[in-house]
């Protein structure tokens, strides 16, 4: 293989959410919504692969891609994430997690590498396994209303007022992906952070 990017390996992109139909339109979701529209762009369809995740490889910008939805729980998401970045060989500072982000306002993203977990089950799982230097696109699902639980609220479809935007926002989402691949961290921050 020639050409720098085979010398630093593939990038694993996990979109984080709950497997099953009942869970598909949830907020919790969008990170199976965005890595569903890259896996279209590409091309690509999922593929099971034997840890417990379903798979798409490509290319993005050149680069090789792996783009995985892990068919474990969200608060076990961990498991196969470690095993997909062991079996493609990945390192940590390309493996991206795609999630809901409660403390961000609906339809803004945040990009980032590192930090806490904040409460998100999924990233508490990731963490535990990989380590907090992965990077992450945080969707923003902003804050349930009055005292819903936030349990509930994750767990709950798009409002039909949220709808109205959702699928720019996943579209955004995706090109933000898209732009950490191809441009890096700094530059990717500086157009889609919100």
């Amino acid at each position: 293989m020639s050409g720098s990017a085979g010398a630093e390996g593939p990038w694993l992109v996990a979109g984080l959410g709950n497997p099953g139909p009942e869970y598909a339109g949830n907020r919790h979701n969008i990170g199976f919504m965005v890595v569903d529209l890259l896996a279209e762009r590409i091309g690509g369809r999922f593929k099971a692969h034997k840890s417990r995740a379903q798979v798409v490889e490509g290319r993005i910008g050149g680069q090789r891609v792996v783009l995985a939805k892990p068919m474990s729980f969200m608060n076990v998401s961990g498991g196969p994430v470690t095993a997909l970045r062991d079996f493609y060989k990945v390192a940590t500072e390309r493996v991206v997690a795609v999630h809901d982000e409660l403390d961000i306002d609906y339809a803004t993203l945040r990009l980032k590498k590192g930090g806490g977990d904040n409460g998100h089950n999924g990233l508490k799982s990731i963490t535990k396994s990989l380590g907090p230097d992965y990077l992450r696109v945080r969707c923003g699902i902003g804050r349930p209303p009055g005292r819903m639980e936030v349990a509930s609220f994750v767990l709950k479809d798009f409002s039909s007022v949220e709808r109205k935007e959702l699928e720019w926002f996943v579209d955004r989402a995706a090109d933000a992906v898209e732009s950490l691949i191809e441009d890096g961290l700094e530059r990717a921050q500086s157009t889609y952070n919100g």
